[in-house]
């Protein structure tokens, strides 16, 4: 048997691991053994690897055969514990980019071929023939692959390509003995294409960063009490998965048992870590820092939130914006015109030079139209786009802001007007008691108290928010005889005293006059025998940010911003007074709000879009029918990934202002490109038809405009100066 000892390192809490540990070879199948186990049969072996493939027969069959099983050996200490392919025990090292092995190979394919150019270059001059083989060697080093792209092209009766007219400009300026300058023009070349392939490299990195989310495996516990690793997508609503320190949560679920912190920076970009305990719900994708978890699992792993996000993800490049349209459009016209345009060059001089009775010089119009055609090579606008949009995506997702296609950024970049659902966007969605309004001789404490123990059998929000309140466990036997009147409070005894708690009609009811109250938000009055000690407000809070998002919108050239809820006018007016908004829209039922998300796109300007911003709940029908739909908090919310344009995965409004900040940045870019790249490459075309611009400056046209633009490109990567804002 193929078994090779390998001690098992401790973990960060000096931990090993008990009994035997055997993984098979590239695979991160790991099966644990009992102690004292030293010395497995090969049949017992493959009777307990094979267990830990159960289900999946194809990876048993491709990965199990060969019996390359390694051997991890320790006894010990304190609990049981796998090796963990998903562990974060480790400090987060610097994402760094290094080269594949076709990148490393091509380029000492350049360095090889300018090697040899040069030491050709240095040697005395041989005949032509002889100098005609020896440069053909730099050049079919560094430049087979683009001969043999460009002849497979002709022969699927697609030959216009960046490839076919750099071998018909390479080749062309051989014929003309030309050798240094085609050698020249293909290095250069495949010097551009190695620098682009390494910058798209770099930004497909950033975007496969936030693919580690995807777990690998989930912990399920046996009957008796072991782990057994399993696939994600075998686990079963409802079954209880284990989640230990260092792991990602694979699947949603409900804690059971277990307190712990979780990460969720790869989800929402914040690294402050959010608390949980029995009872919590939890998404995949999350981080286990700290304490053991049991989750019972609410769904299915193919309808889990990590999925969804990575569908999301991976898809994004499907939806492209029309700058991408554009480019592909014109670049299926653009290189055959230039091919044609540059035979005309070759040609057509020369024909009307000899019906005019002067020297034709085919040579010299030849050379020219060769280099027409290496400085018109779309490379800079095909690759430099596609990545500035790539990379606006990529710096986005790093944020926490999931833009689900290039053509959703450029919208987001043209919108001008934003509409905001109230409740759970730009407020908490969770009552708190915002006022303590004590009658003279009673404290704040006692009238607390009083409604808290009032209300402890109560389940209503705001019920549970004067609870929360008072901040102390009830002793439920200090309260009896618990009466609920609908409409109007509850009351009870608490320690012999009658208490009520209600509205100002449950007072009345019981003879009692309450002072008129000024204040936005739900008043719940308190009597304590026939005595009244004071009152409390209870509203829907702002959240912290909010007002300094609405500024921030503005500061980024938003026009209008617009509040609809289905609270009541005094509310509403209230908070859009607060937040500065522009207009705000109170008492709306869910279609009443597609109604004036209807009137607004009516209202707006010309070129200006319209997004709306919800909290994903019952925002389905409005996230869908604006210009751009913008889901806010959504982490976990399933109708808001679906429905939405743009996915926030925290709920800070901050968010969306830079969601706005690097979508324009991005179309900033690429309209930096398309300029750049189209004004410098119809000079070179008209210095080079004139005669004026050489086979160098077409190598600078084309290489140096497609390098430039790609270096702009990848700044669209880089978000850190934005959020700074």
């Amino acid at each position: 048997s193929a078994f090779s000892p390998f001690k098992m390192p401790r973990s960060p809490s000096g931990e090993f691991f008990i009994g035997n540990v055997f993984r098979v070879e590239k695979t991160d199948c790991f099966q644990q053994f009992p102690p004292g186990f030293q010395h497995p049969l090969r049949k017992t072996c493959k009777r307990n690897v094979k267990k830990c493939f159960s289900g999946r027969k194809t990876a048993w069959k491709t990965r199990v055969k060969p019996w390359n099983i390694h051997f991890y050996g320790e006894k010990l200490l304190k609990s049981p514990r796998l090796p963990q392919r998903n562990a974060a025990h480790d400090p987060p090292k610097k994402e760094s980019f290094t080269m594949n092995k076709k990148q490393k190979k091509n380029l000492q394919r350049i360095i090889a071929a300018v090697v040899l150019v040069l030491i050709l270059k240095l040697l005395p001059q041989f005949p032509t023939p002889v100098e005609l083989a020896l440069y053909c060697i730099p050049y079919l080093v560094v430049g087979w692959d683009v001969l043999r792209k460009a002849v497979k092209g002709v022969k699927n009766r697609q030959p216009f390509d960046e490839c076919f007219l750099m071998a018909v400009a390479t080749v062309g300026a051989f014929a003309l003995g030309d050798y240094v300058e085609g050698c020249a023009v293909i290095i250069f070349y495949q010097i551009g294409e190695l620098f682009q392939s390494v910058a798209v490299g770099k930004s497909r990195q950033s975007i496969s960063s936030l693919m580690d989310i995807r777990p690998d495996y989930a912990n399920v516990e046996d009957e008796d009490g072991r782990l057994e690793q399993v696939d994600p997508d075998d686990v079963e609503v409802g079954t209880v998965i284990v989640v230990q320190p260092g792991e990602r949560v694979p699947i949603d679920g409900i804690i059971v048992e277990g307190t712990s912190a979780l990460n969720t920076a790869a989800l929402t970009g914040e690294s402050l870590p959010r608390d949980v305990r029995s009872g919590d719900e939890v998404i995949s994708g999350c981080v286990n820092m700290t304490g053991l978890l049991k989750v019972r699992t609410t769904k299915e792993f193919g309808e889990s939130t990590v999925s969804k996000i990575l569908d999301l993800v991976e898809n994004s490049s499907m939806k492209k914006a029309r700058a991408e349209n554009f480019i592909t459009r014109f670049a299926r016209v653009y290189t055959p015109a230039v091919c044609y345009g540059a035979l005309a060059l070759a040609f057509v001089p020369p024909i009307v030079l000899l019906l005019m009775g002067q020297p034709a010089r085919f040579g010299d119009w030849i050379y020219r139209a060769l280099t027409f055609l290496v400085i018109s090579c779309p490379c800079a606008l095909v690759i430099s786009i596609p990545l500035s949009f790539f990379g606006g995506i990529g710096g986005a997702s790093s944020c926490g802001i999931l833009i689900k296609g290039s053509t959703y950024l450029e919208e987001l970049a043209n919108t001008g007007v934003v509409v905001f659902d109230k409740t759970g966007t730009l407020t908490q969605g969770t009552f708190k008691v915002t006022g303590i309004h004590p009658a003279e001789g009673v404290t704040d404490t006692a009238l607390v108290e009083a409604a808290a123990l009032a209300e402890s059998w109560s389940k209503h929000p705001i019920s549970l928010s004067i609870k929360a309140a008072y901040g102390k466990p009830i002793d439920a036997a200090r309260v009896t005889d618990v009466q609920e009147l609908g409409g109007h409070g509850v009351t009870a005894k608490v320690d012999g005293k009658t208490v009520a708690a209600g509205n100002a009609r449950l007072m009345e009811k019981l003879g009692l006059a309450v002072p008129a109250v000024e204040g936005v938000g739900t008043i719940v009055h308190v009597a304590v025998e026939g005595s009244y000690p004071g009152y409390l407000l209870i509203a829907d809070v702002v959240k912290p940010h909010s007002a300094d998002a609405i500024r921030a919108l503005k500061a980024s050239g938003v026009r209008k911003t617009v509040m609809l809820t289905g609270d009541a006018q005094p509310v509403a007016q209230a908070v859009a007074q607060q937040l500065g908004l522009d207009e705000y829209h109170a008492g709306l039922l869910p279609g009443d709000k597609v109604d004036q998300i209807e009137k607004l796109l009516a209202a707006k300007q010309p070129k200006e879009n319209l997004a709306f911003v919800g909290d994903g709940i019952n925002d389905a029908p409005v996230l869908s029918r604006a210009d751009v739909g913008i889901a806010m908090g959504a982490l976990g919310s399933d109708a808001a990934i679906e429905a939405a344009d743009v996915v926030l995965m925290d709920d800070d409004p901050a968010k969306i202002a830079l969601a706005m900040r690097i979508a324009r940045r991005t179309l900033r870019i690429v309209h930096q490109n398309i300029v750049f790249a189209l004004g410098i490459k119809a000079l070179c075309l008209l210095l080079g038809a004139l005669g004026i611009a050489g086979m160098w400056a077409a190598i600078f046209a084309d290489v140096g405009v497609m390098v430039i633009a790609v270096l702009n490109a990848t700044r669209a990567l880089y978000t850190k100066d934005l959020t700074k804002n």
